[in-house]
């Protein structure tokens, strides 16, 4: 038989769909022939092969080849698909006759020598490997990362000879099992290594609790960033399906995913130059912008209206649906952005406006130029605002005792655990509905709230975020109603300077 079908996988997003490779030998004369949408590094793949086959002691078919990516109308890159292709081909012109070839899927890059190279992408692939229910061998390098999907058979291999010996049962692949999938915990920054910014820490608390988005004012030098540095580390920890959606994002990027960030929150902090294709991601095929590597952690943006107008605003919907979308021509790829939102900026362009220890040098058609080039729509989307004034010196030269970021995270885990038990999500996640079931308020709190919001001229989208944060307060007291007191703190978060 002169036809050989194998399977492997190709990337779309953070999804891994079925690639049918279909090799077929025909009489004529010799010619290479690849179709099913190959971009250029997967045309290459045919040079690759031929080195490799010759170099591992094998013929290269003399013949018409025709090699089929089905499906045809979905576009392939990478080099992953170099090993079936050479197997196909070793299994076509009858060098190796396999039956149980559907038992496995394949992914892998071929040196010139016959040598497997690591490929990118794996955790996806491997994840869709497993709920087809089949093997998968790969390169020997990727098998620690395929490994953090369980109940998945993993076969890692070094050579083109060594997987055609397991297939034929002469040698066979030992199958891989991991020896150190728990990394040791990061040393993240702690948050008793900030002094003084009793407020701060506080509404930082409070963001971290509900999963609120969170915006720092202050001059230069108040320990913003250094708050917001602090945040990863009194977060809860990963669960393991939140670890591998996490891991499956990075493992697309051109770093990839290194196992020792396993159940680790990433923390992305772009610089305010960068571009909207940047943040919420681009390109073709599309990749994932830094609001996707966000996912399930944290998104910083320092100097928050150096940012360029156009690139603030492609965080609105995000920040709503937790998701984004990138269409293109040929195909539309969607990317998980599930990422709590803190931003920085100083009062005004020299950064002392009201700073009662620094000279400010701004006028205030400059000051209000300044935070206009903020939006009221992006703005009415944080749910946090609060003034980070400048650290007494007294608090810098003694000796504190702070809190440690251990002590406030058991306060977090706690009351997003009454969350949970709750609601089944946070509080930053609730719909107006299920706001409604969880926050009822008195005759008098609905009339003192309803003369707040008149005077203070609030949306009705910053109602509900205040109504969010008002339960998150009362979930940190282990209140089971949302009182006076912590709608009033709340509100007090919404009120901007």
């Amino acid at each position: 038989m002169n036809l050989a079908i194998l399977h492997s996988r190709t990337l779309k997003g953070v999804t891994a769909p079925l690639i049918s490779i279909e090799t077929h030998l025909t009489g004529g004369l010799p010619k290479f022939l690849m179709v099913g949408l190959p971009e250029a590094a997967v045309k290459e793949s045919k040079d690759r092969v031929r080195s490799a086959i010759v170099n591992s002691q094998f013929k290269f078919p003399a013949r018409r080849i025709t090699v089929n990516l089905a499906p045809a109308d979905l576009p392939k890159e990478g080099c992953r698909f170099d090993l079936p292709i050479a197997l196909g081909l070793l299994i076509a012109s009858q060098q190796l006759k396999i039956d149980h070839v559907d038992d496995y899927e394949f992914i892998g890059e071929l040196a010139l020598s016959g040598n497997l190279r690591p490929v990118k992408g794996v955790l996806p692939i491997a994840l869709a490997v497993k709920h087809a229910g089949k093997k998968l061998i790969l390169p020997k390098e990727n098998a620690e990362e395929a490994s953090l999907i369980s109940d998945l058979e993993i076969y890692p291999a070094e050579h083109l000879l060594d997987v055609c010996a397991h297939l034929l049962q002469q040698k066979l692949l030992s199958c891989y099992q991991s020896t150190s999938l728990i990394a040791k915990p990061k040393n993240l920054p702690d948050l008793n290594e900030v002094y003084g910014q009793a407020q701060a820490k506080r509404v930082l608390e409070i963001a971290a609790a509900g999963g609120h988005s969170l915006l720092f004012s202050g001059p230069p030098g108040t320990g913003k960033t250094m708050l917001a540095s602090r945040l990863s580390s009194i977060l809860p920890v990963l669960d393991d399906e939140q670890a591998l959606e996490v891991a499956a994002i990075a493992s697309i990027t051109p770093k990839g995913f290194s196992v020792e960030r396993w159940k680790q929150r990433p923390f992305r902090n772009p610089h305010h130059s960068a571009s909207s294709a940047a943040l919420v991601g681009g390109g073709s095929p599309p990749r994932p912008g830094e609001i996707s590597l966000a996912h399930k952690g944290v998104l910083f943006l320092d100097e928050l209206p150096e940012f360029k107008r156009a690139v603030l605003e492609a965080l609105r919907e995000p920040l709503e649906s937790g998701s984004i979308t990138i269409s293109r021509a040929a195909m539309q790829t969607e990317f998980p952005a599930e990422f709590q939102l803190i931003a920085a900026m100083n009062p005004c362009p020299c950064g002392y406006y009201g700073d009662a220890h620094g000279e400010c040098h701004c006028t205030e058609d400059q000051v209000r130029r300044y935070r206009q080039r903020l939006s009221g729509p992006l703005l009415d989307r944080i749910d946090l605002h609060i003034d980070v004034t400048r650290v007494p010196q007294r608090y810098l030269l003694q000796a504190q005792e702070n809190e440690s970021s251990a002590t406030v995270r058991a306060r977090v885990e706690q009351a997003q655990q009454r969350q949970l038990h709750r609601s089944g999500k946070i509080n930053a996640k609730l719909n107006n509905q299920q706001l409604a079931e969880v926050v009822q308020l008195s005759e008098a709190q609905q009339t003192w709230l309803q003369q707040a919001l008149e005077r203070l001229n609030l949306s009705a989208r910053s109602y509900h975020r205040l109504l969010r944060v008002a339960r998150t307060i009362a979930d940190l007291a282990a209140s089971k109603t949302v009182e006076q007191v912590h709608l009033a703190e709340a509100l007090n978060y919404r009120v901007k300077s």
